[in-house]
């Protein structure tokens, strides 16, 4: 089953919210090798002027994965899982993410087409606070592997 390029265009209810602690993000921070103390320890977040802890740039991933998943798993969408490649990702960062956020993210289907047998999708996904401030934009684009 291909891709539904009817899907290109679509919105889906905002996802969440994604509780973002501490101890996450020094996780994320670890895995990454990232070694900036402004990701683990609160006195140096706010030494520089956070709040609290802010993630890694790239930790906004994890939460828009979880938003993608309900294109992956919408069974109009004809996604097969097993057959997706990661093609590329992009992020636009607003502010950081911070511990304590209440994130939501709202995932657009910005296009869908065939490229050498195979489909790209390019998804937006809006990350904000529950309160509604903006956070990130992050862009993704899968390989959903055409058949044998």
């Amino acid at each position: 089953m291909a891709v539904n390029a009817d899907f290109q265009g679509r919105t889906y209810p905002p996802s969440g919210p994604y509780a973002v602690d501490a101890a996450a993000l020094a996780a994320f921070a670890a895995a990454v090798g990232t070694t900036d103390p402004v990701h683990t320890d609160a006195d140096a977040a706010r030494a520089a002027g956070y709040r609290d802890v802010i993630a890694p740039p790239t930790f906004a991933v994890t939460i828009a994965q979880q938003c993608d998943r309900q294109l992956v798993e919408d069974p109009e969408a004809g996604i097969d899982f097993s057959r997706v490649v990661h093609g590329e990702q992009r992020f636009v960062h607003h502010r950081p993410i911070t511990a304590g956020d209440e994130v939501l993210g709202t995932l657009t289907v910005d296009s869908v087409r065939a490229a050498g047998g195979h489909s790209m999708v390019t998804t937006r996904t809006e990350l904000a606070t529950s309160a509604g401030e903006a956070l990130c934009t992050a862009i993704s684009t899968i390989v959903v592997r055409g058949g044998e």
